[in-house]
């Protein structure tokens, strides 16, 4: 039986309307469509869907005029057409509320997390580029074996550049050393204070407000300070000749005021002194000695060997060697470390405070790609799933000669629209959410709309976004075969519901290893927090021996045994949280070659062993009632076992300290002096003979009476210098602050992977619940009950959320064992951690789910069957 098919005069009228088209390509097409109208509605009314369907459809889409490429190629790209899609994409947004509701959504939030990311890892790569001659700045370190340092010899900075022409200039920078300021009434205490080479101006590019930069640092009486110190102290910039006292002692004339120190420069200062003022009194410096690393060395390099990799190695291997020439037997392998790379690459002891992490940036760098990417999904799986709603439209466009590339170009035109619209909210979210985060990363992280490269850079966020949500549902919808489509013979085809289903799967992949890496932060952390120490950090009070406290040891000794709430303390050289000291001056009985390996060394009282609550495993602590303890000392066990020694035979064996002779009397048990993220390393004890820290062990409960006690003992002994304490573990936690900022902004981003991720289930679920309409409502007749249908509709869900957990595992597994591998001390990654992480997210997904999955359960099946 042949089919009916459209009248003739009715395709004639066509051509009359449309004469730019030609029909004949899909004439069988409109026969068919013709026929299947006539079928369903009745002849009558098939004509008259037929000529309003196809004749008012036609003229906004793109018609074609065979053989001429020129005239349809012009026309695809025609104004009027661009903006024939944005109405429709627009009309679309309009229309379906909620469906768009949840897709802006979902790109905002991703976008707004991958902005605030991305800021923070501009912001960790920038570090010291603004300086002039950046690229040719290096910073000499060195390795003693597995001791690695950024501080070298006083005399290396000029011994090496009059040997090699290929450094054209070197500065010398101290350690931070904190200095008590006077000017007027005014008294502080400023900690960010260092000296630095006459040069220091010439060789960095920080800027110079007032002042004269060539002289400002050549006069041993002059310092330089910076415009937030000078408005500190003077109210304003204009500080140039005045006069600062410091340390109650010293004054000098301020020569210049530096702008504020960049928050993206590794060296972090607020004051710097003329070396020639220290070399005054600095035995190294007035020795130019090649044998004590105490100095940080910054070379300028020629262009020339700044960009060869090779030429640097080579020059590397001449500084050892002058090394040696000069009489120093240590073993040191020397490295010219780029300034760039100082901030993100310094895994170093004895350096600056506040260095980053690169593998820090590089795991929040894929998490920004991973959060938008799962925003991205949710876009492809909402337009897949709703793919039967706008099939008749693409059949009808199809069919009067929209050819596939067109419809893919409208496609991505829409998801373009989503992902603009959504860069405007994530940028309203970026700049709500920029405090909290400031405060997360402890950042100066700022967003200017007006900077160029910004600008451009989230245009290209938004365009990336928009190309890479909407190429799949470009592709898939653009593909339809009208004449199925016109026919309702329409079936989601497997390979996209198995694309979609993959989707899915893959977001929450991203959510729950994110959520694993929170969990196993936090767990090292704790781990960190509990681990014994080899002693008793709890309620350790310290009391640096500034001013004049360390000339006053004995009476200072005397007035904390005198109080019963100071009476347990102990007087050390250094804070184990700063232990910055080291030789390899050593000689032990039953050496049989010079020593190469760095020994650091703790100056200690007689009450350190009661105060720290340490353990001595043989021989004994240092004792008043031994008077020849002064030339003793005590070691670790790891400095026992380096010897060759046993806790039976290292008791009375000798030790030479560079020239200091003595015998070891005791082994104290292994205690970490620094951070878990070292070894352990040998140690000395010797007895201390000048002062340095005050460590006070108070009674539980009584923390604010000591505080008040040794504040009392400041201010009879020190008057002139402002009273300063602290807490041991309060400084031990700053140790791992980086860990405590990457756990916090886990878990911020974590979660907000998974709300995303829910936003896409929800828009999911509530697409296959209305699918299923006629199904739960013959079930409900047939005697289902809610639960079962809630059932029923969540175990798709389920069995995609245990393959992610399934996938996820070990791409966690792997990941958080490799950044556990940072520490030398580190917690064990157990099954539970990922197994709690997959039920949260299994649990966070079926909640979700559950809204539409009850609604559409309690839904009245009448209703539902009579809609259908």
């Amino acid at each position: 039986m042949n089919q009916p098919q459209a009248p003739r005069w009715a395709k004639t009228l066509l051509r009359w309307l449309h004469p730019e088209n030609t029909l004949e390509e899909v004439e069988g097409d409109l026969d068919e469509l013709y026929a299947y109208s006539v079928q369903r509605f009745g002849k009558r009314q098939a004509l008259l869907r037929y000529l309003l369907n196809v004749a008012t459809v036609l003229p906004p889409f793109v018609p074609r005029r065979r053989g001429n490429k020129k005239y349809e190629q012009s026309f695809s790209h025609s104004p009027d057409m661009l903006k024939n899609y944005f109405k429709i994409a627009w009309r679309n947004i309009v229309r379906q509320k909620a469906y768009s509701i949840l897709n802006i959504a979902g790109l905002s939030i991703g976008m707004a997390c991958s902005i605030l990311i991305l800021l923070w890892v501009q912001n960790e790569l920038s570090y010291d580029r603004f300086h002039t001659r950046a690229g040719q700045l290096f910073r000499l370190t060195c390795t003693a074996g597995d001791f690695k340092t950024a501080v070298s010899a006083a005399g290396m900075s000029g011994g090496l550049q009059s040997e090699l022409p290929q450094i054209t200039s070197g500065v010398r920078i101290s350690k931070l050393i904190p200095m008590l300021f006077e000017a007027g009434e005014k008294k502080v205490e400023e900690k960010r204070v260092f000296y630095a080479d006459s040069n220091f101006l010439e060789v960095f590019s920080f800027p110079l407000l007032a002042g004269n930069a060539a002289t400002a640092l050549k006069d041993p009486g002059a310092i330089l300070i910076t415009e937030e110190i000078a408005e500190k102290y003077y109210g304003n910039r204009d500080a140039v000749g005045k006069t600062i006292r410091i340390n109650n002692k010293d004054n000098f004339t301020i020569a210049g005021i530096l702008a504020n120190t960049p928050s993206n420069s590794h060296l972090q200062f607020d004051v710097i002194i003329p070396m020639k003022t220290m070399a005054k009194w600095d035995w190294d410096l007035k020795n130019d000695t090649w044998g004590n690393f105490n100095f940080y060395t910054y070379l300028e390099l020629d262009e020339k060997t700044a960009a060869s990799a090779s030429a640097r190695q080579k020059l590397t291997q001449q500084i050892g060697k002058i090394f040696k020439d000069r009489g120093q037997t240590i073993q040191v392998d020397f490295q010219l470390q780029p300034l760039t790379d100082i901030h993100l690459h310094s895994n170093l002891q004895i350096d600056l405070p506040g260095h980053g992490n690169i593998q820090y940036v590089n795991i929040f760098f894929v998490v920004a790609i991973f959060i938008l990417f799962v925003a991205c999904i949710n876009f492809m799986n909402l337009a897949t799933a709703r793919s039967e709603r706008r099939a008749k439209e693409v059949g009808l466009r199809k069919v009067v000669g929209a050819n596939r590339h067109q419809l893919v170009f409208q496609f991505l035109g829409e998801s373009l629209i989503f992902s603009f619209l959504s860069l405007v909210i994530a940028i309203g979210i970026v700049f709500l959410l920029l405090p909290v985060f400031k405060m997360l990363t402890e950042k100066t992280l700022a967003i200017d709309l007006l900077d160029g490269k910004l600008l451009l850079s989230l245009i290209g966020i938004a365009v990336l976004t928009g190309l890479l949500s909407g190429s799949y549902p470009a592709l898939f919808l653009s593909g339809f075969a009208p004449v199925k489509v016109l026919k309702g013979k329409l079936r989601v085809a497997g390979g996209n519901l198995l694309f979609r289903n993959a989707l899915v799967v893959t977001q929450f992949v991203v959510a729950i290893v994110l959520l694993v890496g929170t969990a196993v932060v936090y767990k090292q952390l704790d781990f960190i927090k509990k681990r014994n120490l080899g002693f008793d950090k709890s309620n350790l009070l310290y009391l640096p021996m500034t001013g004049e406290l360390g000339a006053k040891k004995q009476t200072l000794k005397t007035s904390l045994a005198q109080n019963p709430l100071t009476e347990n303390f102990t007087v050390i050289s250094d804070m184990p949280t700063t232990l910055a000291t080291g030789t390899t001056d050593i000689v032990w009985d039953g050496q049989t070659i010079r020593n190469q390996i760095v020994f650091p060394s703790l100056d200690v009282d007689e009450n350190f062993i009661k105060v720290f609550k340490s353990q001595v495993l043989a021989g004994r602590g240092f004792d008043r009632a031994f008077s020849g303890d002064s030339s003793n000392y005590m070691i670790n066990e790891k400095a026992m076992q380096i010897m060759g020694m046993n806790l039976g035979n290292a008791v009375g064996k000798s030790l030479n300290f560079g020239d200091d002779k003595g015998t070891i009397i005791g082994v104290v048990k292994d205690f970490h002096f620094k951070s878990l993220q070292y070894a352990m390393e040998p140690l000395i004890l010797r007895l201390n003979k000048w002062g340095g820290v005050v460590m006070v062990r108070t009674a539980a409960g009584s923390n604010e009476q000591t505080i008040k006690a040794l504040e009392k003992i400041n201010q009879e002994l020190n008057p002139a210098f402002p009273f300063k304490f602290g807490f041991l573990d309060e400084d031990l936690d700053n140790l791992y602050r980086s860990e405590q900022q990457m756990g916090s902004i886990f878990n911020l981003f974590a979660g907000l992977a998974i709300f995303i991720s829910c936003l896409g289930l929800y828009g999911l679920s509530a697409f296959m619940a209305e699918q299923r309409t006629k199904e739960i409502g013959v079930r409900k007749v047939l005697g289902a009950t809610v639960a079962g249908v809630v059932g029923l509709l969540s175990q798709d869900f389920l069995k995609l959320i245990l393959i992610a957990i399934v996938i996820a595992s070990p791409i966690a597994w792997y990941a958080m064992n490799k950044w556990l591998q940072g520490f030398a001390y580190q917690t064990t990654l157990e099954w539970w951690v990922i197994a709690l992480a997959g039920l949260m997210a299994t649990g966070i997904a079926l909640f979700t789910i559950s809204f539409q999955s009850i609604k559409a359960a309690l839904m009245n099946p009448v209703r539902s069957l009579r809609s259908e």
